[in-house]
């Protein structure tokens, strides 16, 4: 029996808050690389997050099928927000 699984935007660093090298401005969705029905395994890369200085690769937690997508590309995002559930294996 497969469970439906939350995937996150994760905690942002400490660092981050310190020394602001990384993240200067807003967060946004620079690209989506799934949609709904795609198979994906443990760590798969999903979203890419813009910084403002750096792109960051956000990875699934776990191997399913992407049910549904709930964010895409331009959308300002912020710790914690939903970026698909998946149907885990």
């Amino acid at each position: 029996m497969s469970k439906l699984v939350e995937v996150r935007i994760p905690i942002y660093p400490e660092c981050w808050e310190t020394c602001g090298s990384c993240a200067q401005g807003d967060i946004s969705v620079e690209e989506v690389l799934v949609k709904p029905g795609e198979t994906v395994q443990r760590d798969d890369n999903v979203i890419i997050l813009e910084t403002g200085k750096v792109a960051l690769d956000i990875p699934t937690p776990c191997a399913g099928r992407v049910v549904e997508v709930f964010v895409e590309a331009g959308d300002e995002v912020a710790e914690g927000a939903l970026i698909l559930t998946l149907e885990a294996d």
